[in-house]
């Protein structure tokens, strides 16, 4: 723990000690006691000098009360040098403990299990095109390179959880911006796995720092539709982790289907969405299948929204309008659908059902899931209100549609009631 002196120190760079120190006040001179030289007493008799003295000292108490103050400044003036002589010992080690305490500019010594200090730690600002690639900007006065040590910097994403050498990628870090910024790529048309990818400034002979999110620029995200002639589609949201440290989320799906608008009616869930990749035909179906795989799915079937464009409102904002090319590279809308799951065909107990569109029969089904925007984790964001419904046994429970930690779409069914 930084440690602070308080109070302002000498300009003498030591403590003052005080003036009692160095002078004594002298006490009055009793005229009693001074004798003029050469003067001699004469003889007396026996007994004389006894009542000379006590006589002299009855007609002279001026000269009494004189010697008790002579005595009294002698004793004073020995007191304040003695408190003066502890209080410059004190002021001494004052000065010393000030000189040897750390101050707010001179940090202690770090303890073992704290991390390096978020001051000492780049940033990278992250920009988005709508293509699915992301640039990483590092400035260059917060690349710190040890002394004589050569500098290759390169950003590393790391696999969180992986093992394995391709579970690292290594972006070269160039000069961009008149050498201001350090400038890594992503580029769209390089995979990167599902998952979520720690971010790392690298330097030769240096251990890999933890980089911190700067300005992100995720604009291009918004809303986003894939280009035509895809074979895959990648998606890549950086974003801050609860430690304050970047991060990239990673998608790598196709085909892919994309959940829409989600509404409560008539008893059911009704869905609508986008299917890219694939064609819709007439035995397209919603399937909703429980994760322990103890029942069978769920299947209601699917409504093509027909026309040139799917148009449909949002869960956040007025309805728009939709266009954008299968996978075939053919210019020509993307199928837009439609679904009403009813709530009481989920059978009774806690489960989680998945939900998944297949496209035809005889085709494998897709996952459904909302990531074509910038929100990298969408469950504490789109929440949805539990329904209380009595199923055909007379059984209660709640039906709850939600996003996984993926944004998958999924819906969890409980006895208990609704909340």
């Amino acid at each position: 723990m930084t440690g602070y002196v308080t109070g302002a120190p000498g300009t003498g760079g030591a403590a003052a000690v005080p003036a009692a120190v160095h002078e004594a006040a002298p006490g009055p001179v009793p005229a009693a006691t001074a004798a003029p030289a050469g003067d001699s007493a004469p003889s007396a008799p026996p007994g004389a000098g006894r009542a000379r003295r006590t006589a002299g000292t009855r007609r002279n108490p001026k000269g009494q009360k004189a010697a008790r103050a002579d005595r009294s400044a002698r004793q004073g003036g020995r007191a304040r040098q003695s408190r003066a002589a502890q209080s410059g010992l004190r002021a001494g080690e004052a000065v010393r403990t000030a000189a040897s305490a750390p101050t707010a500019s001179t940090p202690g010594p770090a303890t073992p299990d704290a991390g390096p200090p978020s001051a000492t730690r780049p940033r990278a600002d992250c920009t988005a095109d709508s293509a699915g690639g992301l640039t990483f900007d590092v400035r260059s006065s917060e690349v710190v390179v040890g002394s004589g040590r050569p500098c290759d910097p390169a950003l590393l994403l790391r696999l969180r959880g992986g093992q394995e050498p391709e579970d690292t990628v290594r972006l070269p870090l160039g000069p961009a911006e008149g050498e201001v910024m350090l400038r890594a790529v992503l580029p769209s048309i390089m995979s990167l796995p599902e998952g979520r990818w720690d971010a790392y400034l690298a330097l030769d002979g240096e251990e890999p720092r933890r980089l911190l999110p700067g300005v992100h620029d995720l604009r291009s995200l918004v809303d986003r539709v894939p280009r035509a002639g895809r074979t895959w589609l990648g998606v890549r949201i950086p974003y801050a982790t609860k430690y304050g440290n970047l991060t990239v989320r990673s998608w790598l799906r196709w085909p892919h289907a994309e959940a829409g608008p989600l509404r409560f009616a008539d008893g059911g869930i009704v869905l609508s969405g986008r299917l890219y990749g694939a064609r819709l035909s007439a035995t397209a179906r919603l399937e909703a299948h429980p994760r322990d795989m103890a029942q069978a799915p769920v299947t209601v079937p699917v409504l093509p929204d027909g026309g040139v464009t799917a148009r449909y409102g949002s869960d956040d904002g007025p309805s728009r309008s939709l266009t954008s090319t299968v996978g075939t590279g053919d210019p020509e809308p993307a199928p837009g659908f439609t679904a009403r799951l009813p709530l009481d065909a989920l059978p009774s107990g806690p489960r989680a059902w998945d939900l998944w569109l297949r496209p035809g029969a005889g085709e494998e089904p897709v996952r459904l899931a909302r990531i074509l925007d910038d929100v990298p984790d969408k469950k504490q964001i789109f929440s949805y209100p539990p329904q209380r419904v009595t199923g055909p046994d007379g059984a209660a429970r709640s039906v709850r549609p939600y996003y996984t930690l993926d944004n998958d779409l999924s819906v969890r069914v409980s006895c208990a009631d609704a909340v």
